[in-house]
């Protein structure tokens, strides 16, 4: 199957003359276009049942048929395709009916190559922009951050992500709520070749098993009370892009065997609709469950586990990474008081102190909370403590225990196994990266109380 990346858009032919239709194909296969043909209102309909489409060139007349008779036919099966109607007759009457039956421009026919090319660039323009400004209202995450990082284990992430990202490898991100995995996510999509596609998101937790399966499939027109209209799904939207399925250790299970059809096969049928459809996608999955308990609490499929699983990247908690602090702080405070037009340039000494002390339970996502409210509050050009509203918490012992500090080898030990066990699912991987077997990391466990 051609990488959906690198096609320009994708387009329906509809003209009952066989040498239109090899010419226009010709003409917008050389352009980098994905082309389909139909030389009938059957062959059409069921091209559009079959596949997603941007535009598509539509005939007037198709022999004993009229294209005005099947425009709101193809309208109806897919909504979201951009319909050209393409005549020899050149009057305006002709002209009003196509636009006012759904036609999204019109094409005189005999026209020239660059007369057809113009129409499908601005045609699959305009799509493409719908679909990003969907995408843009859709994702709910917070301002646009990078990934620098003064951390050496957020910094060993980034640079495995950006490794990966030059592949098509399913990945799997691992992190606490609030961690940032949606951002990471994000950060590998733009990295990689299909940035110029969609990067769609579907929320597993939000949804029900059948709302679910609606939204990441699609449906067909009537498949279920209250779809009044037929939907391409996500997994259409992300065609040659990337879906990102966040907390899939919330995937239903009932749902999980058609998920994992897909990515072994990239087939799916939308609900109520028993056409077989094709998809160039690749997936990113996230989750801050133990997927592996999951499998073996059987609550999580253990051959899906393994397609998602090929790349796994574990992003730290903040706690860990407590020289992030100041310049997430700090960029997370240019942003907000430049949307809310408020007067804070900087944190005093001593909020930041207190930035710097807090345990941050909710990771990057409650600093940043913490950073607007401050933004809002803040009536003058510096933030002190009283405007972040945090109380401190004691921290545990091992969590303030770094390399280098004066402690004893026992307690540094401690810290350090006591961090692997809480930041990896895996007890194996924990032994193997301490350099020491099951067994020993039993004892180590026992004799330190974790």
């Amino acid at each position: 199957m051609e990488n959906a990346a690198d096609v320009a858009g994708r387009i329906l032919l509809v003209d009952d003359d066989k040498s239109i239709l090899r010419t226009f194909r010709y003409c917008l296969e050389d352009s980098g276009y994905m082309v389909a043909t139909a030389q009938n209102g059957e062959q059409a309909r069921t091209q559009a049942y079959a596949a997603v489409f941007d535009a598509c060139f539509l005939d007037l007349n198709l022999g004993d048929e009229s294209g005005l008779d099947l425009l709101p036919q193809l309208r109806e099966i897919a909504p979201w395709m951009r319909v050209v109607m393409a005549t020899a007759q050149g009057d305006v009457a002709t002209a009003v009916k196509a636009i006012h039956a759904g036609a999204a421009d019109y094409l005189v026919k005999p026209c020239s190559p660059e007369q057809l090319r113009l129409s499908a660039a601005k045609q699959v323009e305009a799509r493409q922009l719908e679909l990003r400004l969907k995408q843009l209202e859709d994702e709910k995450s917070g301002p646009n951050l990078d990934l620098t990082t003064a951390n050496p284990a957020m910094s060993a992430v980034v640079q495995m992500a950006r490794h990966v990202a030059e592949t098509d490898a399913n990945i799997l991100i691992l992190g606490e709520s609030g961690t940032g995995k949606g951002m990471l996510a994000r950060a590998i999509h733009h990295w990689s070749a299909r940035a110029k596609a969609g990067f769609v998101t579907v929320a597993c937790p939000s949804l029900s098993a059948e709302l679910l399966e609606s939204e990441l499939f699609g449906h067909q027109k009537g498949a279920f009370t209250g779809a009044t209209e037929s939907t391409p799904g996500r997994i259409s939207q992300a065609n040659g892009g990337t879906l990102f399925l966040d907390e899939i250790g919330d995937f239903p299970l009932s749902l999980q065997p058609k998920l994992l059809r897909f990515i072994q096969d990239k087939e799916y049928e939308r609900v109520g609709d028993p056409v077989t459809r094709k998809a160039d996608v690749r997936i990113v999955t996230a989750t801050n469950r133990s997927l592996e308990e999951m499998v073996k609490d059987k609550t999580f499929r253990e051959d899906l586990y393994y397609r998602l699983n090929v790349i796994s990247l574990l992003v730290p908690p903040l706690r860990d990474r407590p020289e992030d602090v100041p310049v997430l702080a700090e960029t997370f405070l240019a942003q907000f008081v430049k949307a809310y037009r408020r007067p804070a340039r900087k944190f005093s000494r001593e909020a930041m102190q207190q930035l710097r002390r807090h345990s941050w339970p909710g990771n990057v996502r409650e600093l940043q909370n913490v950073v607007e409210r401050a933004s809002i509050v803040c009536d003058k050009a510096e933030v002190d403590p009283v405007h972040l509203g945090i109380v401190d918490a004691p921290r545990e012992h091992h969590a303030r225990i770094r390399a280098g500090d004066h402690v004893s080898l026992s307690e540094l030990e401690q810290a350090h196994i006591t961090a692997l066990v809480s930041s990896i699912d895996s007890l194996d991987e924990v032994a193997r990266l301490l350099g020491i077997d099951v067994s020993t990391l039993y004892r180590k466990r026992k004799q330190f109380g974790i």
